[in-house]
């Protein structure tokens, strides 16, 4: 499908679909810190994206069956690998940190994802616009603001760890494009979810992680269940929608729109302070990620490419010939979804 084509839908749906997306992937970092009040991170998130897995990989099952999953070894490897780096890695450190940080101050920290991916386009010599470097330049500023004051032991910890998890997203994100990967797009995030939650399982018991379900509270099993089944299966169904029936544009603007809504939520339920260095830093972030994905899709895509949008807002232009656009292959949280 052609993303750019104008949009012929209710304007009413499209909207309805990315509020969606906007409260939906913003809240889960409030779920993924009432989840970590009593069940392990790591082990917690491995559930989360087993079950999300079974559940979407049985849905395509039911509905196209074995041949959805058919792909080659290398595809396999490849979507495996991705959702170690996006899942286990990423997600993973990323609900450790939570034991630490704020929900909102993670959001906030996760939302320079866009910038990293802008810095590995210079891996590949891909030399982005002046405009681009100049919102990654503010929005490493805002990162600094917010990670190099007043941040002493568990905080200064899990700022760390949050800003360690972002990195390998987006090493995953920029890898995800750029290898082969399953033409099923359900099917791709089926196996990145099945791997990332395995690579979680084995990282959390080397870590001496231990389920002990009697310590487990309701609130953090219910936090559980509506990551999987609102975080990873109506979000990304909703995003998926958008990605083939509304501008990549708006689609995209859940990159700033995400950590607003994470900090609010995480203020009205878990009354987390909003301290006026989050506030400064937090917003600094935000226009840096603004202008780097403003600038990005501004600028002409070549006759005959695609462009799409990954979870963590790296807009990409190009897609192989004679293949269509996919959906965004990443679950998120957020993202990290």
């Amino acid at each position: 499908m052609d993303h750019h084509a104008p949009d012929h839908r209710s304007p009413l749906i499209v909207w309805g679909a990315l509020a969606i997306v906007y409260v939906v992937w913003g809240s889960t970092y409030l779920g993924i810190g009432i989840v970590v009040e009593s069940i392990p991170p790591l082990l917690g998130a491995s559930m989360r994206f087993l079950a999300a897995a079974v559940l979407l990989g049985g849905f395509l099952l039911l509905t196209s069956g074995r041949r959805a999953f058919r792909m080659t070894r290398r595809q396999l490897i490849s979507a495996s690998l991705v959702g170690v780096l996006l899942l286990t890695l990423g997600n993973g450190m990323l609900s450790v940190a939570e034991q630490y940080i704020s929900t909102g101050l993670a959001a906030l920290l996760v939302a320079s994802v866009p910038l990293w991916l802008v810095a590995f386009r210079f891996v590949v010599r891909d030399r982005p616009g002046v405009t681009t470097l100049v919102g990654v330049l503010v929005g490493l500023g805002g990162v600094a603001a917010l990670s190099l004051t007043g941040n002493e032991g568990a905080a200064a910890t899990g700022i760390a760890v949050v800003l360690i998890a972002s990195l390998l997203w987006a090493v995953g994100s920029f890898l995800s494009g750029r290898v082969t990967m399953p033409a099923n797009s359900f099917a791709t995030s089926t196996i990145e979810m099945l791997a990332g939650g395995l690579g979680l399982a084995v990282l959390g018991t080397a870590a001496g992680e231990r389920l002990d379900p009697s310590t487990i509270t309701g609130r953090s099993w219910m936090a559980l269940a509506y990551l999987v089944l609102v975080g990873s299966l109506i979000g990304f169904t909703a995003f998926s929608w958008l990605l083939g029936n509304a501008p990549i544009s708006l689609v995209s603007t859940y990159a700033y729109v995400n950590p607003a809504v994470a900090v609010v939520l995480g203020a009205l339920v878990l009354s987390e302070p909003i301290t006026p260095r989050i506030l400064v830093g937090g917003l600094i972030i935000l226009i840096g990620v603004a202008l780097v994905i403003s600038t990005e899709r501004r600028s002409k895509v070549p006759q005959g490419s695609g462009e799409r949008v990954d979870r963590r807002g790296d807009v990409r232009r190009g897609v192989r010939r004679g293949h269509e656009p996919q959906a965004a292959r990443n679950h998120v949280d957020s993202p990290v979804e």
